[in-house]
């Protein structure tokens, strides 16, 4: 028995099909999967600026001083596979050069432990595994996958409320070129996030001893750039404003707790940031668009060319069959 086709033709025809079958897995399949927030993230960025802030021992805000925020997130792996979700716990430290470095950040001048649980995919939240504080919005520590130029509800915990993020346009951080996006809480509409009690002459109570001051807040200026693909940030900036007013009294005559009109991104973050947006950018793209694309086409091409060879094999074995008559 004559054999029709050569192990070249089969051979290219087999690897043909399997690249067409694989092309648009990749993206159909392992794209959405490469496409999800990280579980087991474990992160640092840092802000610094100039900024004012109330000092407990001189009993009066000091100017012009310099300020870092220290931001920490840790993925708790093992609950985030359970609940299905990105449960990250992040910790916020405010401090100014008397308490760095902290050994506790208690000791900061200002500190908060929360977990945020987001849905992997969307970046939308996720209300379990005891979440604090009960987020809302779109965009959190980072900005949701394949950003588009539209606005963006930002959580703000210290507010306790979203802030809504306009598109401004792109911009480049670090030579890569980001999506930029801007916001404010102007200081007329200050937000009540809550109360402590203090002397009231530090409030200019008419009342004796200590009252219920209320604490305010409003912001110069928030701002993030974004990668599109990834939404992971490579800038952000923010302006705070606490302040302490006497009870039921007005903007007039509140004590500055903390104040900074920038509070950005130290170098060292952008560069970290920008060269992780990079190495996920690529990732992505070689999944979704490069090996799909390519796959696609050398699949293409091999199929062809294998089918012609196993076509041709047989012609010409049909060509040379010996009469039988």
């Amino acid at each position: 028995m004559r054999r029709t086709a050569s192990p070249l033709s089969l051979t290219l025809l087999g690897l043909g099909v399997f690249l067409l079958v694989l092309a648009p897995m990749l993206s159909w399949y392992v794209t959405p999967r490469a496409k999800v927030n990280p579980i087991d993230i474990d992160a640092t960025t840092i802000f610094t600026g100039k900024g004012s802030y109330f000092d407990t021992g001189e009993v009066k805000t000091l100017t012009g001083q310099d300020l870092t925020i220290t931001r920490k997130v840790r993925g708790a792996v093992a609950e985030s596979e359970k609940a299905g979700a990105a449960i990250w716990d992040v910790s916020t430290s405010v401090d100014h050069e008397g308490t760095l470095p902290a050994e506790d950040p208690k000791d900061s001048l200002q500190w908060t432990l929360e977990r945020w649980v987001t849905d992997r995919k969307t970046n939308r939240p996720v209300h379990c595994c005891k979440e604090k504080p009960y987020i809302e919005g779109e965009a959190f520590l980072k900005m949701p996958f394949d950003v588009k130029p539209r606005s963006y509800r930002l959580w703000d915990s210290t507010a306790g409320q979203t802030v809504v993020l306009e598109y401004k346009g792109k911009k480049k951080i670090q030579g890569y070129e980001g999506m930029h996006f801007a916001g404010k809480i102007d200081k007329k509409d200050a937000i009540k996030t809550g109360t402590r009690q203090v002397p009231g002459v530090l409030v200019g109570s008419k009342a004796g001893g200590q009252v219920m001051a209320e604490e305010w807040y409003s912001n110069h200026a928030i701002e993030l750039v974004a990668d599109q693909r990834t939404g992971r940030v490579i800038y952000a900036q923010t302006g705070p404003r606490k302040t302490l007013r006497a009870p039921g009294a007005s903007a007039d005559g509140e004590v500055v707790l903390l104040e900074s009109e920038k509070i950005a991104f130290t170098t060292e973050t952008q560069e970290t940031q920008v060269k992780l947006a990079k190495d996920g950018t690529k990732l992505l793209k070689l999944v979704s668009e490069t090996l799909p694309i390519g796959g696609g086409g050398a699949g293409l091409a091999l199929t062809v060319t294998g089918g012609f060879l196993v076509v041709r094999g047989r012609d010409r074995s049909s060509t040379q069959e010996p009469s039988t008559m």
